[in-house]
C-alpha cells in the first residue's frame, strides 16, 4: 500500500510540474500569430529583424530604424522612386520605434534606443490593396512589461492617409541614402 501511495504522489507531482511548465510556454507570445483585424498579419513580415537598413530617423521622443526586404532594397538601388517607377509588388518595409534615452556610457552626449514602442509594416501588393496606392499598412504596439505585441487599429489602410502626401514618391517617406 505504501508503494502505491508514493507512486501516486510522484505521478501527481509530475503532472503538476508539466502543467506549470506548459502554462509558462503557452503564456509566451509568438508575435507571428498577431494580426490586425481585417488587415495584415505580423507573420507576413517574418524575418524583418534581418532586413537591410534603409535609414534611421528621430522625432522628439523616438528613435526609428527603417528596414526593407531584399525586393525593396533592390528597387531602391535601381533608383525607385526617384526614377519615376513604382516599387514592385512584394516590396516590404518595417519601421521600428524605440523610446529615446541619453546614453549612460558614451563620452559625448548620445541618444540611444530605450524600450520599443511599436512596429509599423507596409507591404506592396497592387492586387490586394488597389484602393491605397497598392500598399497595405499595419501597426503593432509593443508592451515591454508583458513582451507582447497588439494590433493598433484595423484594416490595411491605417497609414494611407498620412502617406498620401508622398504619393509622388510611391507613398514612401524614407529615401535610401548614398552608401
Amino acid at each position: 500500500m505504501k508503494g502505491k501511495n508514493v507512486r501516486a504522489i510522484v505521478i501527481i507531482v509530475v503532472f503538476v510540474l508539466l502543467a506549470v511548465v506548459g502554462s509558462m510556454a503557452i503564456s509566451a507570445q509568438d508575435k507571428y500569430t498577431v494580426q490586425v483585424p481585417n488587415g495584415l498579419a505580423f507573420s507576413e513580415f517574418r524575418g524583418y529583424e534581418n532586413w537591410a537598413v534603409v535609414a534611421v530617423s528621430q522625432t522628439e521622443d523616438l528613435i526609428n530604424v527603417i528596414l526593407a526586404n531584399p525586393v525593396m532594397i533592390d528597387a531602391y538601388r535601381a533608383g525607385v522612386p526617384g526614377n519615376g517607377k513604382p516599387f514592385p509588388d512584394g516590396s516590404k518595409i518595417a519601421k521600428i520605434h524605440w523610446k529615446a534615452k541619453k546614453s549612460a556610457e558614451a563620452p559625448a552626449p548620445t541618444i540611444v534606443p530605450d524600450t520599443q514602442k511599436n512596429a509599423d509594416f507596409i507591404m506592396r501588393d497592387s492586387k490586394r490593396f488597389p484602393d491605397t496606392g497598392g500598399w497595405g499598412y499595419a501597426q503593432f504596439d509593443y508592451d515591454p512589461a508583458s513582451d507582447t505585441f497588439t494590433p493598433h487599429g484595423s484594416g490595411t489602410n491605417c497609414g494611407y492617409a498620412c502617406h498620401t502626401i508622398v504619393k509622388a514618391k510611391d507613398y514612401i517617406f524614407t529615401a535610401y541614402g548614398k552608401r
